[in-house]
C-alpha cells in the first residue's frame, strides 16, 4: 500500500490577516460615529461586523491548524478543523439572516425613516471594505468550502451595506419607507441561499460523505479499467478537510508483478484527475473476506 499526503499552504494568510485588519478599523470607525451621533443603529451594526472579525478569525483559525503535522493521536492532523469551521460560519450566517428577516418585517409592519446621511456613508464604507474583503477570497471560493465560507460572509455583508446605502438615498429623495426593509427582505433571502448550500456540503463533509465535484462512479470506473484489475471492492471516499480528499479501495488483480508501479500511478492520476490528495490501495488475490467473515463490500463508496 502507498499513501500519498496533502499539505496545505499558507496561501490565504495575507488575506486573512487584511481582511480582519480592514474589519477591525471599520468597526472602530462605525462605533465611534455611533457614539458621536447617538445612532444606536450604527452601534448595533458595529456589533454585527465584529462578527466579521470572528467569522474571518474562524476561519483562518481553522486554515491554520489543517497545516499542523499528524501526530500519533491525530494521523490525519487537523484537517477536519475547516470543515467545523465552515459549518460554524454558515450558522453564524443563517442566524444573522434571521435577525436581518426579523427587523426587515417589523419594519414593514412599522416604516420607521432611514437614519441621516451619516448612516448613509458609513454604509457606503462598510460595503467597500466588506467588498475588498470578499474579493480577496473570492478565486479559493469553489475549491476550498472553508475559503467559500469566509467570502460568503463577507460578500453577504457588502449586500447588505449596499442595501442600506441605496435605500437610504431613495428614501431620503423619494420618501419609500418601505424601500429599505424590502431590500434586506430580498437580500436576506439570496444570503440563505447560498448559505444553504454551504451548510449542506459541510455537513456531508462532516459525515464522511464523497466530496462535492469527485464522481465516485468516474472514480470506480478508473480503478476498474488498470492493467490487471478485475474487480473493485470497499470503495470509500471521503474529505479530510475542505480541500482534500482521500480514498482507500480493495483491487482484485491475480498477478503480482508491477504491483508497486500501479499503486505508485494510480495515485498520481488520482490526485490530477479527482483531486484525491490521499490513496490508500488493497491489493486482493481472490474472494476477499472481510473482517466479519463476510464478503467484503461492492460500489461501498
Amino acid at each position: 500500500m502507498k499513501h500519498e499526503h496533502h499539505t496545505l499552504d499558507g496561501t490565504y494568510d495575507r488575506a486573512f490577516a487584511t481582511g480582519i485588519v480592514l474589519n477591525i478599523a471599520f468597526v472602530i470607525i462605525e462605533a465611534a460615529f455611533g457614539i458621536i451621533s447617538g445612532s444606536l443603529a450604527l452601534l448595533a451594526d458595529a456589533g454585527h461586523n465584529l462578527s466579521d472579525v470572528f467569522g474571518l478569525l474562524l476561519a483562518w483559525g481553522a486554515s491554520y491548524l489543517a497545516r499542523r503535522k499528524p501526530s500519533e493521536r491525530r494521523t490525519y492532523g487537523w484537517h477536519g478543523s475547516t470543515i467545523l469551521a465552515a459549518m460554524l460560519n454558515a450558522f453564524i450566517l443563517i442566524f444573522a439572516v434571521g435577525a436581518i428577516a426579523w427587523e426587515a418585517v417589523k419594519r414593514l409592519a412599522h416604516p420607521a425613516p432611514v437614519a441621516g446621511k451619516t448612516v448613509i456613508a458609513i454604509a457606503v464604507g462598510g460595503m467597500i471594505v466588506n467588498t475588498i474583503t470578499a474579493l480577496l477570497f473570492r478565486s479559493g471560493r469553489k475549491n476550498d468550502l472553508n475559503i467559500r465560507g469566509a467570502f460568503l460572509h463577507m460578500a453577504a455583508d457588502a449586500a447588505v451595506s449596499a442595501a442600506v446605502a441605496v435605500a437610504g438615498l431613495v428614501i431620503l429623495f423619494g420618501g419609500w419607507l418601505w424601500l429599505d426593509p424590502l431590500l434586506s427582505l430580498l437580500i436576506a433571502a439570496v444570503i440563505l441561499a447560498g448559505t444553504w448550500g454551504l451548510l449542506r456540503e459541510a455537513v456531508n463533509l462532516a459525515l464522511d460523505a464523497v466530496p462535492a465535484g469527485i464522481d465516485p462512479g468516474a472514480v470506480e470506473t478508473y480503478l476498474q479499467n488498470l492493467p490487471g484489475v478485475s474487480a473493485v471492492h470497499d470503495l470509500h471516499i471521503w474529505g479530510l478537510s475542505t480541500s482534500a480528499a482521500a480514498l482507500t479501495a480493495h483491487l482484485v488483480k491475480a498477478a503480482t508483478d508491477d504491483d508497486d508501479a500501479l499503486i505508485a500511478q494510480a495515485s498520481q492520476e488520482l490526485h490530477q484527475r479527482f483531486k484525491i490528495a490521499h490513496t490508500t490501495l488493497q491489493w486482493e488475490r481472490g474472494t476477499a473476506q472481510c473482517p466479519s467473515g463476510q464478503p467484503c463490500e461492492n460500489n461501498g463508496n
